[in-house]
């Protein structure tokens, strides 16, 4: 793990993983301001055979944003690295900045990993400003990201996207009541309105990436409709703001970044 941040760290993932993921970020054309693992790892539900979801914000150069060229503000890439599949997406900052005032969920979670493979100052810095981005509109991510993950489901059968409602879900119960973020399923699995049968099916997944639900579809969908009443209610009574607050923040933070690269 590199750099400094300012929350608890989590655990180091090149360590857990399988996969050097410090040089990884040590490939990259761009500088990346962070780098930290998402997906079923960070969801707290892994299976021996599942892929590594590498996510962060990378800095484009000044030369890069000022001329009549389209900059290619998001890198995406998958192979496979010492046996280990890796998925990595990268956003410009300036870019990313913007996707997380918009109240996209992915961000936050990736911006807030505590699977840390790589950290700079301005990570710790977006870091600090992240709370004042958390509106009660971010429901409307995790309603949205449910729902495709049960449609999914329903036409599967597979465990992994059932997990993913769930986690969906639950995440975004805790976090519109103003519970902060947690994206780590067997963590919500103690919330209340979490189901019983969570920590039996997290198990289960653990085993194949795409191992089929042994679970009661009728029983299944009363407790996701459940779920989903209890995410209207909780943006309805929310203590969150209506809109992001750290606007003149981030820019700031942007500008300071860019000139001094």
């Amino acid at each position: 793990m590199t750099g400094e941040r300012g929350v608890e760290p989590g655990v180091e993932p090149g360590a857990d993983l399988g996969v050097d993921l410090a040089a990884v970020v040590a490939e990259q054309p761009d500088p990346l301001l962070f780098a930290t693992v998402s997906g079923a790892h960070l969801y707290g539900f892994p299976s021996r055979d599942s892929d590594v979801d590498v996510r962060g914000a990378h800095l484009l150069p000044v030369d890069a944003l000022v001329g009549l060229r389209e900059p290619d503000e998001t890198r995406s890439r998958t192979w496979v690295r010492d046996g280990v599949e890796i998925d990595l997406v990268t956003h410009d900052l300036r870019k990313f900045v913007r996707l997380l005032l918009r109240r996209n969920g992915y961000v936050l979670e990736q911006l807030l990993s505590p699977l840390v493979a790589h950290t700079t100052p301005t990570h710790a810095e977006l870091v600090a400003l992240a709370p004042a981005t958390v509106t009660s509109h971010h429901a409307h991510h995790y309603r949205g990201f449910a729902g495709t993950q049960w449609r999914l489901f329903e036409k599967t059968g597979e465990l992994k996207p059932l997990l993913y409602t769930f986690r969906a879900l639950l995440t975004g119960v805790r976090l519109t009541r103003g519970g902060g973020l947690c994206a780590h399923l067997p963590t919500l699995a103690d919330d209340a309105g979490a189901p019983d049968y969570l920590p039996d099916l997290i198990a289960a997944k653990a085993e194949r990436e795409h191992a089929a639900a042994d679970v009661a579809p009728a029983r299944v969908r009363d407790d996701i409709d459940r779920l989903h009443t209890a995410l209207d209610r909780a943006q309805d009574t929310s203590p969150l703001p209506a809109a992001p607050t750290a606007h003149d923040a981030l820019n700031d933070l942007l500008i300071r970044a860019r000139l001094t690269r």
